[in-house]
């Protein structure tokens, strides 16, 4: 297992915007298994815009927020 942060924060014009933000430590496997922890406690249908490295960002569909999952190393 990984650990995750996990930001999740508005957009504005397509870029984020970060009137607000949240903020998430998550355990997980993979990516997708992090952003699929928040999706089940905080709702959401998130789909992958970009993944390099230790980064992965993802879109909400139907929505005007994004996220930002990073691997965290000690």
């Amino acid at each position: 297992m990984l650990r995750f942060n996990v930001e999740i924060t508005d957009t504005f014009g397509g870029e984020a915007n970060y009137s607000w933000v949240r903020r998430f430590d998550v355990m997980a496997k993979s990516f997708q298994g992090a952003i699929s922890k928040v999706a089940r406690e905080h709702g959401g249908g998130w789909h992958k815009q970009v993944e390099c490295g230790d980064y992965a960002q993802y879109k909400m569909s139907g929505a005007c927020i994004v996220a930002f999952v990073t691997v965290h190393f000690d």
